[in-house]
């Protein structure tokens, strides 16, 4: 009777465990809801406008598109400003996330209003996982050796913002880029995600191959983690600037439009 209790019990916990994975898949490769709104938040040496070549083919697709200016000062911060633009969403809504943003849709995308999230070469920790650590697994990628700080405050510099952070990017649209950074402050950067939205919904990654900012590598595995209908772009860490097209069809993709 023993064995058999123990048995029973051992099947309870495999089943448990192959139940937590099936749905944990399920959520990754379902048919996302089709969503009519597309809320895009941006990284570190960035702002906003960064989205613009994206908003501008969504917006021709019909969909309605916001970007949320991403104050970089600490997570909950970032995530409560992504939090109030998404409260204004009148129905399903696609969340994404440029790079350091990842963190934010990872926090932020279990809103209920969230139909699926989309990692333009983001950052996807698990809850409560320390990113930092998780990178140093990782080759550094060269932009790192480009941060410089005045004070708590950090930016890129022109030269690791040209060749490192836009390198796919004709030089003068990359200087003006560098000209509207925003720094970030350090606080920024010891946040952890207590949530991860890609365990409960669709999700998308673009990998960008000639990424120096965040390892590529590093993307590919948390992007086949979240189980994430991934694509491949030959381009910077900037693909939503250097290849808009690629990024809009995923991200309609993601609204059930594509």
């Amino acid at each position: 009777m023993l064995m058999n209790r123990r048995t029973f019990s051992t099947a309870l916990l495999a089943g448990a465990a192959a139940s937590l994975i099936s749905t944990r898949g399920m959520a990754a490769i379902s048919a996302p809801v089709k969503a009519r709104n597309v809320v895009l938040v941006h990284g570190l040496f960035a702002d906003g406008s960064c989205w613009s070549e994206v908003i501008a083919r969504l917006q021709a697709a019909g969909l309605n598109a916001t970007a949320v200016q991403n104050p970089l000062t600490t997570l909950p911060e970032a995530v409560a400003s992504a939090q109030r633009v998404l409260d204004r969403q009148d129905g399903p809504t696609v969340f994404v996330g440029h790079s350091f943003s990842g963190m934010i849709v990872t926090e932020a995308g279990v809103h209920p209003k969230v139909s699926a999230l989309v990692y333009v070469a983001a950052r996807a920790p698990d809850a409560g996982e320390d990113y930092t650590a998780l990178a140093k697994t990782y080759p550094t990628p060269p932009a790192s050796a480009g941060i410089v700080f005045d004070g708590d405050e950090g930016r890129l510099s022109e030269e690791a913002f040209l060749r490192d952070f836009a390198g796919d990017l004709p030089e003068a649209k990359a200087r003006v880029l560098y000209a509207v950074q925003e720094p970030f402050h350090k606080a920024l950067l010891t946040g952890k995600t207590a949530n991860a939205a890609w365990r409960s919904k669709p999700s998308f990654y673009a990998v960008s191959t000639e990424d120096r900012t965040i390892n590529p590598d590093l993307e590919r595995f948390m992007a086949k983690r979240m189980g994430a209908r991934t694509i491949e772009v030959k381009a910077s860490h900037l693909a939503l600037i250097s290849h808009p097209e690629e990024i809009t069809r995923l991200i309609l993709e993601a609204a059930g439009q594509g």
